[in-house]
């Protein structure tokens, strides 16, 4: 049935069409035949190549956990400290996927629903990131740039919500600011009002004021 060239296997396109349906609508909304018809293929070879459905999803959270274990890897080097390293670029977790990621990537809105959903590969990869936030937190707090707090691994924990809150709600974010959040526009108006809070609490003023306004 696929007759437009394309370098990836039978069995990769089809996980990532089913990637893409997933994201968008959740896995349980969506079929083996409408998988099938945007990859371009029969449901039976769906099948051959995979079982189930069940065993497709299982195929796309290894892929996608798989995905972020890799770009997680490249951001942080030998140490997680280095991702949130204002010398690195990124000043956010968050800021560093949206780099990495390519536009319309179905990779956020996957990543949102697999977060969210009660399987040991959303625990996992939660863990992870959990892991990094921790290991970030102690590596800025050794270098005296941040305080790891009475509990550290609550601070942590807190810092890695607020931080995929923006990742995962980037597109709600973007229709009420009028901005993308994690664009070069949107991360010059949101880092100021974040680090002032971080820092100061909510009576601070935006660490960016005195700037803008010269």
């Amino acid at each position: 049935m696929r007759s437009i060239p394309d370098d990836r296997t039978t069995r990769a396109v089809i996980r990532d069409e089913a990637l893409r349906l997933f994201a968008a609508r959740g896995p349980d909304s969506v079929t083996v035949r409408q998988i099938a018809e945007a990859a371009g293929v029969s449901a039976g070879l769906v099948v051959h190549h995979f079982g189930s459905k069940d065993g497709l999803r299982q195929e796309v959270d290894g892929y996608v956990l798989a995905v972020f274990e890799a770009m997680l890897g490249e951001l942080t080097g030998e140490s997680g400290a280095q991702l949130l390293d204002p010398g690195t670029g990124a000043r956010s977790l968050s800021e560093a996927f949206a780099r990495h990621l390519p536009a319309g990537s179905p990779l956020p809105g996957y990543l949102r629903r697999l977060l969210l959903s009660d399987t040991d590969v959303g625990r996992q990869l939660f863990q992870r990131l959990f892991d990094l936030s921790r290991a970030a937190l102690d590596g800025l707090a050794a270098a005296g740039l941040a305080a790891p707090g009475r509990e550290p691994a609550i601070r942590a924990a807190f810092l890695l919500a607020n931080d995929l809150a923006v990742f995962l709600l980037r597109d709600r974010l973007a229709e009420v600011l009028g901005a993308d959040p994690l664009s070069a526009e949107g991360v010059a108006r949101w880092a100021p009002e974040m680090l002032s809070i971080y820092t100061g609490g909510l009576n601070a003023s935006p660490q960016g004021d005195a700037f803008e306004k010269g």
